[in-house]
């Protein structure tokens, strides 16, 4: 976790200092989701996630050098720094994103039908936000998977905003795991600020779509301390709630006090806090040093190279 927060926050400086460009999402405070989930899937399984995604990918086992890069625009990155924050790639690892509110669930439907066609045992899991489950393409995925007993995981991580909507407002039902039995599917609410009971909710689940016993909901409550992205004024949030939460709902604070409790020894601690961020300025450094795109290479990463054949066609 706390590297997930050291590379948040290169990232963040990356912003502040005009080295990236266009909207960035952290997700500081919500690192825990993202701790539960590194380890427990296979290359082969899917895993798409959402504007929010840089500790998805982290915990997909994307490298670091070039997912970072990717974030910074440079050549070095995923997709050569035309993708940027919001379109990640890592076909090794199947490894993707869409910025499109409510679509990460209809992809990861794709993946999890295409290993029902194969035949074999990976699973797809999409991981969205509170907000995308209250889109149609939510529901009409979440209701193709439960009928086809598709191997589906949807890891929600409600943090209580949708942008500048508190969930509360917009939701029928109180929680959001309360809408599996509505399509066949099962649901568990869980603490996200906590790894634990966050990492075994989503492994069972897994388990569960492996088995062949259809789509899940997990639903991983937790709280993100910036706005919706870096320049959002966030004024929709009371500053009381916010300088509150920061204390009650730090997961790596929360974390630290339960080390703490069973014996880890403080500067062990403070060592491994210094290692991440010694790691994550090393490599902010290295990306800074890498160049730029060639503009002559702006239609490669492409799906098809067809504007050129069209070009050549119409004259």
């Amino acid at each position: 976790m706390r590297r997930m927060r050291e590379f948040e926050e290169v990232c963040r400086l990356g912003v502040a200092e005009k080295q990236i460009h266009g909207e960035v999402h952290l997700a500081m405070g919500q690192e825990a989701i993202g701790a539960a989930l590194a380890g427990l899937l296979h290359d082969s399984d899917a895993m798409v996630s959402t504007h929010r995604n840089h500790l998805h990918a982290i915990a997909k086992g994307v490298p670091l050098y070039p997912l970072l890069a990717e974030i910074y625009e440079r050549e070095a990155g995923l997709c050569g720094g035309f993708g940027g924050h919001m379109h990640l790639f890592d076909p090794d690892r199947n490894f993707s994103t869409t910025g499109i509110v409510g679509s990460t669930v209809s992809v990861a439907l794709g993946h999890a039908y295409a290993a029902r066609l194969r035949g074999d045992d990976a699973v797809a899991i999409a991981v969205v936000g509170d907000g995308s489950t209250n889109t149609g393409p939510f529901a009409e995925s979440m209701n193709i998977a439960g009928a086809m007993r598709l191997p589906l995981v949807v890891v929600v991580e409600n943090n209580e905003w949708a942008i500048s909507v508190p969930f509360s407002e917009t939701s029928a039902t109180a929680t959001i795991a309360e809408r599996a039995p509505a399509y066949a599917a099962a649901g568990e609410r869980v603490n996200g600020l906590e790894v634990t009971p966050t990492r075994a909710a989503i492994a069972a689940a897994i388990e569960r779509a492996r088995a062949g016993e259809g789509p899940s909901i997990i639903e991983a409550t937790c709280y993100r301390f910036r706005g919706h992205y870096e320049g959002d004024l966030d004024l929709y949030r009371a500053e009381a709630e916010k300088q509150e939460r920061r204390v009650s709902h730090d997961p790596l604070v929360l974390a630290r006090a339960e080390l703490l409790s069973v014996g880890i020894d403080q500067r062990q601690l403070n060592r491994i806090e210094d290692e991440a961020k010694d790691e994550m300025t090393a490599l902010r450094t290295q990306v800074l040093n890498d160049p730029f795109p060639d503009p002559a290479t702006a239609r490669q990463h492409v799906f098809a190279s067809g504007l050129d054949i069209r070009t050549e066609e119409i004259s």
